[in-house]
Parts: C-alpha cells; structure tokens; sequence
C-alpha cells in the first residue's frame, strides 16, 4: 500500500512533519488500552493453569505476550493509516495525524514482534512461543490484512487473535496445550462478535465511510441485532465450561451464569431498542463481564491452591 493511497488534511493547523513523533505516539502504537485486555486474560490463563511457574519466568512471559500484542497492534496501524484518516475515532492515531512515518510503525512492530517471540522461546519454552507468533500472524495477516476489508466475518473469524492470551499463559507454565486451555480461548473467541457489534452499531457511519464491511454496514442493523443475541446465548453456558473440566469450582459456574444472564438481557435490550443508546449500554457492559470471568476464574483458582 502506498503512502499516497489517501489524502487528508489536518483541520486544526498546519501538518507536523513526519518523524517528529515523541515517546506518546510509541506508546498510542502499542494500543494499551487493547494491550491491558490481553496481559489480563494471559495472566489469567497463567494462574489458571495447573502447576506452579517462576516469578521471574512468569513476569518475562506476561511482558513478552504485552509486548506481542503491542507489537501487532503497530503493525495495524501500519497497514490500516488510509482508513484510519477517514474515521473520527481513529483518525489522531500518530501516523494518519502525521506525527510519525509509517515506516517508523512498521520497523518497530516488526522488531517488537521478533524480540518478544524469541525470547518466549528461550525463557520460557517453545510452546508458549509458538502460541504468540501464532496470534502476532493471526492478526497480522489473516484479520487486519485479509479480513477486515473484505468480509463482515472479520470480527468473527479475526477474534481468535485476541483469544490466544489466556492459551499462551497456560502453555507457559504447562507447556502444552490442553483441552482446559482451549475452553479459556473459546470464551473470548465467542465474546468478541457481541462485544464488537455493539461498538460498530453506534459506529456504522465511520465504518461505512472508511470502506470497512462491519456486519451493521452489510447486513444491516435488525441483522447485527440479532446475531449478537445468537452469539450471547453460546457464550452464556461457554463460560461455565472450565468448571466442568475441573478448572475451577461450582461458585464460579454460578456467578459466571448470572453474569452472563446479565449479557443476554442486555442483548435482548438491544434487540428491542433503535437507539445507539443500548448499544453503548451493552458494548460497556462486556468489557466488565469479561473482566469479572476471568477475575472470578483466577480467585476461584487461588482459594483452591491454598491448604
């Protein structure tokens, strides 16, 4: 893609030149706000995990998966600074805002990419490395540059880079990958379309304007609706899975099935309202129910491990 694939101006004053970027627009690449929900979830997948690691082995781990999400994230801003400039939400990201060249992103998610790999590899164990370039790649080269300009299933099919976390956390301290584990990845797999629909219903219009084929652009908003409803109605008896596989107890199945109760109204809220209103309701609200699944599932684990 070509630096001039796209012409935009920068309405509040004259255009900062290239290459002036600063530590901020480093860290904006990283998109630590996505990054915080990935060392979450492979934290979790850590503590959750049978058997014990190193302290100082489990901090490299969880900042070489930090460090890989970061990494991937750059990348995306890399391929994505033409659609990026035509979407408000988007658009002061350091390279559509001119503050960096898109070169600059690139190497630097390249060489965070590389790094956080090899040395998952060497201080860790390979798995775990494996696992990590695998969701690099994933979203890389199957979601951001296959996928998402292409066909209303990104979200769907892309999701499964941001599952892998809490599966490179397991991996880490077992070194394999386990059917448990797997149950951990299917969670988030399944969480991200609700929880992405809803955002991309209040954002149709940037998404329709940028060319990108979010499922509300598509299909429609009635259609979105109501396969937001189909996939929190999967994702409510999912999350009780890791109790039946021995991961955690009966108090997490019981807490995790209210709070997904609290999804599917929350859905069907949606479903009966046309306003951008309950969308926001419901995106805001599964951030906070994965938060309180994976927290439930790593306090349910640590009072099982004390004597």
């Amino acid at each position: 893609m070509a630096d001039g694939d796209i012409a935009f101006e920068i309405c509040d004053g004259a255009r900062p030149r290239a290459g002036e970027a600063g530590v901020a627009d480093f860290v904006a690449l990283l998109k630590p706000r996505v990054m915080s929900l990935v060392v979450f979830t492979g934290f979790a997948g850590l503590i959750a995990a049978p058997g014990t690691l190193h302290p100082l082995l489990a901090a490299i781990a969880i900042l070489c998966i930090a460090v890989g999400a970061g990494a991937a994230g750059a990348i995306n801003m890399w391929f994505d600074r033409d659609i990026d400039a035509l979407m408000a939400r988007t658009a002061g990201r350091p390279i559509p805002a001119g503050r960096m060249e898109a070169s600059e992103a690139l190497t630097f998610g390249v060489v965070l990419s590389v790094g956080a790999i090899l040395t998952m590899a060497l201080a860790v164990n390979f798995v775990a490395a494996a696992l990590l370039a695998l969701s690099i790649g994933f979203y890389v080269f199957v979601y951001t540059m296959w996928l998402k300009r292409r066909t209303p299933q990104n979200i769907v099919i892309g999701g499964a880079a941001g599952a892998f976390p809490p599966m490179i956390g397991w991996a880490a301290v077992t070194g394999d990958v386990t059917l448990a584990s797997i149950s951990l990845f299917a969670i988030i797999f399944m969480w991200t379309p609700p929880h992405f629909w809803a955002l991309s219903l209040f954002r149709a219009g940037e998404y329709a304007r940028a060319g990108v084929p979010m499922l509300p652009v598509v299909a429609g908003v009635r259609e979105t609706k109501r396969q937001i409803l189909i996939y929190t109605a999967i994702l409510v008896p999912l999350a009780m899975v890791p109790s039946f596989l021995g991961i955690t107890g009966v108090t997490y199945a019981l807490v995790v099935l209210a709070l997904g109760l609290v999804f599917m109204a929350g859905a069907i809220a949606l479903w009966r309202d046309a306003s951008d209103a309950a969308a926001k309701r419901l995106f805001g609200y599964s951030i906070i129910y994965l938060f309180l699944v994976f927290t439930l599932m790593m306090a349910d684990r640590a009072t099982a491990v004390i004597p």
